[in-house]
C-alpha cells in the first residue's frame, strides 16, 4: 500500500470571531512537512460536524479565547500516511481516528498516544468520538445516573443526544427524549427512546406534569435559554441536571442572561444539583470510554447513525462543503451525526 502525499494541502482556519461559521473561516494551503518524531500525518476520509465548531468560531468554546487566525474541527477519520521516526505501536497505512483540534484539514498531523487504531477508515465510527465521548462521559460523571432514573435527554435525535439515548438505556434507565419532528420520534422509538416528545407539536411542560409529576432524575441539557430554566422546574428532590452546550444561545447577550432564576435557592430546596461539561476536562477517561462504546457497538446494543445530508440534497464532500454541513446541523432537519466526507 502506497499513498501519493501532496506537496500541499488545504486547511480550515478562523480569520474572525462571528456565530455566522461560514464568515468565519477560510480555505488556506501548507505545505506538507515530515511529522515530527511522535507524531503520525494522517489523511482525513472523513470529518464529524459538532455544535461546539458554531460555539468555537463565536468565542465561546474555549475558557480564553484564541488568537486568529486559528484552527478548527474537533474530529476526523482517515489512514496513515506518514509516521515519525519514533513512533512503535502505529502502521503505514492504518486506519485511525482521532479528536485532534484543527481536524478541518485534508491532512492532520496528530501525536501517536491520541491516535486511534480502527479496522477500517469507515465514517460510521464517528459518532462514538466526541458525541459518544460525550453523551457516556457527562452522564456517568456528572449525571450520576443509576437503574430506573428517569432521565431528559434534549435534541435526543443529535449527535451527542442519540448516543446519550442508547446510553442511558443500556445503563437501565427509562428515557425521554425530545425532538422538533414526527420523522424524529419515529428515529428515537427505533433507537430504545421511551418517551419522545415533538416540542414542535406537544407541550413538553404538560407532558411533564402529567407523566412524570414527581420529577426528573436527570436532565441532559443541551439547548440552553428558555429550555434550561423550564426544564430544571421539573427536577426531582436529589435530581441532577447536566449543561452540555447552549445551542440557542449563539451572542454575548444570551450567555449573559440569568437563565434560571433564583437559583442558589432552588438548588437548596430540592437538593438538587446543577454542573456543567467540557470533554477536555475528562481526557484521561476518553479511552476507557471508547472501548466500552466499540463493544456496545459489537454487541448491537448501541446504534450509532451518521448524516451526510444525502436525504436532503447532495452529501457533504470536501471542506469546502463544511459550512454547509454546520448550516444543516443548525437547521434541525439532520439526524444522528453529521459528517462531511473527503
Amino acid at each position: 500500500m502506497s499513498f501519493a502525499i501532496p506537496r500541499v494541502f488545504k486547511k480550515l482556519y478562523v480569520k474572525k470571531y462571528t456565530p455566522a461559521f461560514k464568515e468565519a473561516i477560510e480555505i488556506v494551503q501548507q505545505t506538507v512537512v515530515p511529522p515530527r518524531s511522535h507524531e503520525v500525518l494522517i489523511r482525513n476520509k472523513f470529518l464529524g460536524i459538532n455544535s461546539s465548531d458554531v460555539s468555537a468560531v463565536a468565542g465561546f468554546y474555549f475558557p480564553e479565547k484564541l488568537t486568529l487566525p486559528f484552527e478548527i474541527g474537533f474530529e476526523g477519520i482517515g489512514e496513515i500516511v506518514a509516521i515519525g521516526d519514533k513512533v512503535s505501536e502505529l502502521k503505514y497505512g492504518q486506519p485511525v481516528m482521532h479528536m485532534k483540534y484543527g481536524a478541518f484539514s485534508e491532512y492532520v498531523y496528530v501525536p501517536e498516544e491520541d491516535v486511534i487504531p480502527i479496522a477500517s477508515a469507515n465514517g460510521s465510527l464517528l459518532p462514538l468520538l466526541v458525541s459518544g465521548a460525550t453523551a457516556s462521559l457527562s452522564l456517568d460523571k456528572c449525571g450520576l445516573i443509576l437503574p430506573g432514573d428517569k432521565v431528559l435527554i434534549t435534541a435526543a435525535a443529535g449527535g451527542a443526544g442519540h448516543i446519550a439515548v442508547q446510553w442511558a438505556k443500556n445503563a437501565g434507565c427509562h428515557v425521554i427524549g425530545t425532538c422538533s419532528s414526527e420523522e424524529k420520534v419515529k428515529f428515537l422509538k427505533g433507537i430504545g427512546c421511551d418517551r419522545p416528545i415533538n416540542d414542535k407539536e406537544e407541550s413538553l411542560v404538560d407532558i411533564l406534569h402529567k407523566e412524570y409529576p414527581d420529577g426528573l432524575n436527570v436532565i441532559w441539557e443541551s439547548i440552553g435559554g428558555e429550555m434550561s430554566d423550564t426544564l430544571f422546574k421539573h427536577l426531582a428532590v436529589k435530581g441532577r441536571m447536566v449543561i452540555i452546550e447552549g445551542i440557542s444561545q449563539n451572542t454575548k447577550e444570551d450567555l449573559e442572561k440569568d437563565v434560571i432564576k433564583g437559583l442558589p435557592t432552588k438548588l437548596l430546596q430540592r437538593s438538587s444539583m446543577l454542573s456543567g461539561f467540557y470533554l477536555p476536562h475528562f481526557k484521561n477517561d476518553i479511552p476507557h470510554y471508547l472501548s466500552i462504546l466499540v463493544s456496545l457497538l459489537h454487541e448491537q446494543s448501541l446504534k450509532p447513525h451518521i448524516d451526510d445530508g444525502s436525504s436532503h440534497g447532495k452529501p457533504f464532500k470536501g471542506l469546502e462543503d463544511v459550512s454547509r454541513a454546520i448550516e444543516y446541523l443548525q437547521s434541525g432537519k439532520c439526524k444522528g451525526k453529521v459528517i462531511v466526507h473527503l
